[in-house]
C-alpha cells in the first residue's frame, strides 16, 4: 500500500478552530476520501505545524487525482484557508508529497 505524507501550518490563533472543523468534518468529504482509497488518515500538530499521513489503497496517484478533481475538496480547501496555510502542488492540486527518507519495518 502506498503512503502519503504532507505538512502545513495553522494560522496564529486558529488552532482551536482548525481542530473544531476537523471534529465536524463533512460526511461528503469522508465519503470522497474513502472512495479515493484513502485510509488510516491521521493529522498531528506540533505547535502550529501540521503533519498529515494517510495510506492509499488505490495508489497515491489515484488518491491525488480524485481529490484534485473533486468540488467537495475544493470547497473544503476554501473553507479551511482562513485557518491554515497550505501550499498546493500545481500539477496534482494536492499537498506536495513529502519524500520518505527512512523506514523501520
Amino acid at each position: 500500500m502506498e503512503k502519503y505524507a504532507w505538512t502545513a501550518k495553522i494560522k496564529e490563533g486558529k488552532k482551536e478552530e482548525y481542530i473544531k472543523r476537523h471534529n465536524e468534518i463533512w460526511p461528503e468529504l469522508v465519503e470522497l476520501l474513502k472512495s479515493a482509497g484513502v485510509c488510516n488518515y491521521t493529522i498531528w500538530a506540533d505547535g502550529n505545524t501540521l503533519f498529515g499521513y494517510y495510506e492509499c489503497e488505490k495508489g497515491v496517484e489515484y488518491a491525488a487525482r480524485v481529490q484534485a478533481e473533486s468540488p467537495v475538496v475544493d470547497r473544503w480547501n476554501e473553507y479551511m484557508k482562513d485557518v491554515m496555510e497550505m501550499v498546493m502542488d500545481p500539477v496534482t492540486g494536492a499537498q506536495p508529497l513529502l519524500v520518505k527518507v527512512f523506514t523501520l519495518d
